[in-house]
């Protein structure tokens, strides 16, 4: 259980003002679907199945569908941590490109 005293503030580096290059806005979307992907197949092995709502008692989630079905603030959650890596990548000095 986490301490009631916890200290513990986050500090993610600040990514604001990194512009991702245009050729990586498709890089984004891939790597959305396949962090939903590896997210899905987590949740499989940890006996969840799909359910029309969320109900962590019988581990049912309405999430446990392909990308392209998820609702769009679904897709959200996963854009976010896409372009948030790659903005950090970006923000360290490494360039990305494809060959």
């Amino acid at each position: 259980m986490p301490n009631q005293n916890n200290k513990y503030t986050p500090s993610p580096v600040d990514t604001t003002n990194v512009q991702l290059p245009e050729e990586l806005m498709a890089l984004a979307e891939a790597i959305s679907k396949n962090v939903h992907e590896v997210w899905a197949q987590n949740r499989m092995n940890e006996g969840w199945t799909y359910g029309p709502v969320r109900d962590d008692q019988k581990r049912q989630t309405p999430c446990l569908v392909p990308y392209e079905q998820l609702p769009e603030e679904e897709k959200a959650y996963d854009r976010n941590t896409a372009f948030g890596t790659l903005k950090f990548i970006v923000s360290q000095g490494f360039e990305i490109h494809k060959t």
